[in-house]
């Protein structure tokens, strides 16, 4: 099993409107490839100074999953639309 671990915080100027549109396009992603057996996106409800904006869960069968969704063209297609909304990110994949 490969968990599959993603936070974004968004630029300050980004408005409710384009983070939430960011989530639905991130969640529409729940069932692109085969083998991913579990895949939760959800915005960060403490609002600390160090809290991420939305974060992101996914299990994955193994590594041959996460390579096939890492490069799914809708995948991609969310990535693109991210990344000028994003002041950072990160992530870790790791198998268990």
């Amino acid at each position: 099993m490969v968990t599959h671990i993603v936070v974004w915080k968004y630029r300050a100027e980004i408005d409710s409107a384009t983070r939430e549109e960011h989530r639905a396009r991130l969640r529409s992603l729940s069932n692109i490839v085969p083998g991913i057996e579990s895949f939760s996106v959800g915005s960060d409800f403490l609002h600390s100074p160090k809290s991420y904006d939305t974060g992101l869960i996914a299990l994955f069968r193994d590594r041959s999953v996460l390579d096939a969704y890492t490069v799914h063209p809708e995948h991609v297609s969310v990535v693109k639309f991210g990344d000028p909304i994003i002041e950072t990110m990160a992530k870790v994949d790791f198998e268990d």
